[in-house]
């Protein structure tokens, strides 16, 4: 099957993805978190099930991207979406210096190798594929949908969207108040790559960051409540101390006006 077949599966048969996006973008992108979402916890639920973690979310993960950037070459919208190098120089960026923190704030506390060679690879790919698909739906099509009504209300909810959406690791066993911290850190890293894509009109910094920051997660060992919580503080602190300050610094370079 030709990938212009395969395309027109997908997107063009009956009531398919294309004709949602022509006819309501926002929801399009409703549609897209949701098979994210369910998709990626159903997958990890059955993966551990067979005692390979990842083993069915990482084909899921490269099924679900190939078909996404399948949807944004044919129709053209690789630089709509933020698939191309930064507007702003490096200069007006902080020559990215704070995202450079965050990743390395994710093994401050040391790495930990404890898992077996075929569970580091799947689950390493699977953080790399992670930075991707949550970008591209989070700060692509649900912040551009929700941008061309209003852009504070798209910054907000995209934002606080991506966040909430963690909540889902309970359901996978997590605990309480480890996820109330990822929740909070990743509404923080939210705001500041919806300022990244708002200023720059690129989220390839936004996607090398978040599947650096996800993979070297891999590797981050235990730690006590109080180191996750402080951790997370600082996290927090440099997200949205960024995002803020590309705001402040680059008034007169966005994307969208309302």
């Amino acid at each position: 099957m030709t990938n212009g077949k395969f395309y027109d599966i997908i997107f063009s048969g009956g009531d398919g993805m294309k004709k949602l996006y022509n006819k309501n973008q926002l929801m399009f992108s409703i549609v897209l978190i949701v098979i994210y979402v369910v998709g990626a916890s159903v997958c990890d639920s059955v993966s551990e099930k067979t005692g390979l973690t990842k083993a069915l979310t990482l084909p899921f993960f490269i099924v679900f991207s190939a078909v996404i950037l399948l949807f944004l070459g044919k129709e053209k919208f690789f630089r709509e979406f933020g698939l191309c190098k930064s507007q702003l120089p490096a200069k007006k960026l902080l020559y990215f210096i704070p995202l450079v923190l965050l990743c390395l704030l994710n093994v401050i506390t040391g790495m930990s190798i404890t898992k077996t060679v075929p569970v580091i690879i799947l689950e390493v790919l699977s953080m790399l594929f992670v930075g991707f698909l949550e970008e591209i739906i989070f700060r692509g099509f649900l912040f551009k949908a929700m941008a061309k009504d209003s852009l504070k209300a798209a910054v907000v909810v995209s934002s606080l969207t991506f966040g909430i959406g963690h909540i889902v690791n309970l359901l996978n066993g997590a605990e309480v108040i480890s996820t109330l911290c990822q929740i909070v850190g990743a509404v923080g890293f939210g705001f500041m790559c919806v300022m990244i894509f708002a200023k720059s009109e690129s989220l390839l910094p936004c996607i090398i960051t978040h599947s650096v920051f996800n993979m070297l997660s891999v590797f981050t060992p235990e730690t006590e409540m109080v180191t996750t919580i402080i951790v997370s503080a600082v996290m927090l602190v440099i997200t949205v101390g960024y995002g803020i300050c590309l705001h402040l610094n680059n008034r007169n370079n966005i994307v969208f006006q309302e």
